[in-house]
């Protein structure tokens, strides 16, 4: 066992739901799980509400005998007639796993005129990207992603596990989930640094949809700070290049920057795509080290352990995650404020624009009090 590895025993992401998740990226019309019918039950009803048909096989005690292929081919010629798809995946699971189930038989079975991403895979995986390799692998194969992407995305993953490891949700035997700081409290630490003139750096560093959530930390602190007469204070980051990332991923980056635009909000450094929340670290690290050294405190949402501390650590750092096992790591890194928005990522699939935060709610109310003199 390497040095780094540990035994971890807190629930981790599966890598049959980063499969899925990886083939709504590529914009696939329907996802066919082969095995139980309660598999991935949460996440699929979930994606469904992002566009995307999510079927089963619902392999019973009988297929888990003899097998499910007849089930398969059946399952892919009657989802072909339903929704007329032009992008179909299969996804294997646990159990096809176990009974040795290939999954490009019942393809070939069903014979479609429609390209099938086939994704063998399993959850007993130690790292949830090695569904998301898999899935790019079998895009790759049928020509929906060039080799390039796929080299790209193979990097990021890489990057992605070590960043968990170092200190995310694999960096410890056991994390327990914590709800983090008040969130008023934090609000009202926020208006207090904006108020005494503190300069402020506002990044948001967010994997692909749950920028919908995180990039109103921007827009609600520039509408304090617009209201204190001190948004000149404050500078903002976000990795929202439109050219980078699979065909829904750069979606969202449009649809973010549009919005920021629209509600006034000027974003001043472009640190990568929303699929670069691993590596655009080392960005913000930079630009930090050239330009922001001499600011007073950071606020970073989305996957804040993934920005190095070399030249934060002497800034009040307050972060945001949807992730309730992340806040030890956080604190543990010099992050003095750590606040969960719980609920973020079933609110922001299936949807196009920016949608508010607990955190950006609490900062608004505030800043109303404060102009109507209760604060």
């Amino acid at each position: 066992m390497a040095a780094n590895d540990i035994s971890i025993i807190h629930p981790r992401p599966s890598s049959i739901v980063a499969a899925l998740y990886t083939l709504r990226d590529l914009n696939v019309d329907v996802a066919i799980l082969h095995g139980p019918p309660g598999c991935s039950f949460k996440h699929a009803r979930l994606l469904e509400e992002d566009g995307i048909h999510v079927v089963t096989t619902a392999l019973d005690e009988n297929g888990f005998v003899f097998g499910g292929r007849r089930e398969l081919s059946s399952v892919l010629e009657k989802v072909n007639e339903m929704f007329h798809p032009k992008l179909i995946g299969v996804v294997g699971t646990c159990a096809s796993m176990i009974i040795g189930e290939e999954l490009h038989e019942p393809v070939m079975d069903a014979n479609l005129d429609v390209p099938v991403i086939e994704v063998e895979v399993h959850a007993g995986y130690a790292n949830n990207t090695k569904g998301v390799l898999i899935t790019l692998e079998s895009a790759l194969d049928v020509g929906v992603i060039d080799k390039e992407e796929f080299d790209r995305q193979k990097v990021l993953l890489e990057e992605a596990t070590e960043v968990e490891k170092r200190h995310g949700a694999a960096s410890k035997e056991y994390l327990a989930p914590s709800r983090g700081d008040l969130k008023y409290k934090v609000a009202q630490r926020i208006i207090e640094l904006l108020r005494e003139g503190k300069k402020g750096l506002i990044i948001m560093n967010a994997k692909k949809e749950t920028g919908y959530m995180f990039a109103d930390i921007n827009v609600a602190v520039h509408e304090v700070a617009s209201q204190l007469g001190v948004s000149g204070n404050v500078v903002n980051m976000a990795n929202l290049d439109e050219s980078l990332g699979l065909p829904r991923v750069r979606d969202h980056a449009r649809n973010i920057t549009n919005n920021l635009k629209e509600k006034g909000v000027q974003v001043h450094e472009i640190t990568g795509g929303l699929d670069e929340y691993p590596i655009a670290g080392n960005v913000v690290n930079e630009l930090i080290n050239k330009k922001y050294a001499d600011y007073d405190f950071a606020v970073i949402t989305g996957v804040p352990h993934a920005i190095p501390m070399d030249h934060i650590s002497n800034m009040e750092i307050i972060s945001v995650t949807n992730g309730p096992r992340q806040v030890l790591p956080l604190k543990e890194m010099g992050h003095k404020h750590v606040v969960v928005e719980i609920d973020l990522h079933p609110k922001t699939l299936g949807v196009n624009h920016i949608v508010e935060s607990e955190l950006g709610a609490t900062l608004r109310e505030m800043a109303k009090e404060m102009a109507d003199g209760s604060v």
